[in-house]
Parts: C-alpha cells; structure tokens; sequence
C-alpha cells in the first residue's frame, strides 16, 4: 500500500473532549490518530456542502426564484391548523 504523504497538524482541546475521543477509539480499537481524521474529514465534508447550498440559495435569489416570507408565515401558522396551507412555491 503507498503511504500518503501527510502533515502533522496539533490542537489543544477541553480535556472531555480529548477523554471522548481516547473512549471511542478504544471502543473501535482504532487509533486517536484515526478517530481525529475520521472527524476532521467530516466536518469538512459538511463544510463543503453547506458552502455549496450557500452559494446555490444565493444564485437562485439573484434569479429571482424566492418565496414571499409572508406566504411562508401563512403556511407555517396554518400547520397547527385542521386545514393547513399548501406548501407555498
């Protein structure tokens, strides 16, 4: 297997949560060291999506293709109603 190349990164963190982080890797009999990129390739991943969703909500305001908030306060007020609102669009 070709070892990647890699670069040591270091962080102080709450003491709980570095206890957390000893707990699970010795649940998963993995390392700290993978439980820590486990975590961080997460996060990222989330990262990365919540940016596009971002940049995406934004080009469809440029375009125009919102809905009127007072339609959507109408829909969420009905939604405890017997007869609610279609969803607007």
């Amino acid at each position: 297997m070709a070892q990647t190349e890699s670069k040591v990164l270091t962080t102080h963190v709450p003491l709980q949560l570095a206890e957390k982080v000893d707990q699970m890797a010795a649940r998963l009999e993995r390392s700290r060291s993978w439980i820590m990129k486990q975590a961080l390739s997460a996060w990222i991943d989330q990262e990365e999506e919540r940016d596009q969703l971002t940049r995406e909500a934004l080009a469809d305001v440029d375009a125009g293709l919102v809905i009127d908030h007072q339609a959507v306060q109408a829909w969420a007020n009905s939604l405890s109603t017997d007869d609610p609102l279609p969803v607007p669009r």
